[in-house]
């Protein structure tokens, strides 16, 4: 099984504005909901960016569906 290295991982993830463009949402909303302990974030490089793991985002993106079928 290959292993993959830090770069590697890092490189796969999103960024805000890309979370906020799959989720049809503005970038502030993605990061009040990081804050907010919604959905994890990785913080990277000197500045803290933002970096979200496509699985995490899979997996909100789900439940988030889910929630609202059974409300309808």
């Amino acid at each position: 099984m290959k292993q993959t290295t830090h770069y590697e991982r890092i490189s796969t993830m999103l960024t805000t504005s890309e979370v906020a463009r799959l989720l049809n949402v503005h970038d502030s909303t993605v990061r009040r909901w990081n804050d907010r302990g919604i959905i994890k974030a990785y913080r990277i490089g000197p500045q803290g960016e933002r970096r979200f793991r496509r699985d995490d985002i899979a997996i909100f993106f789900l439940d988030r569906a889910v929630q609202k079928f059974v409300q309808d």
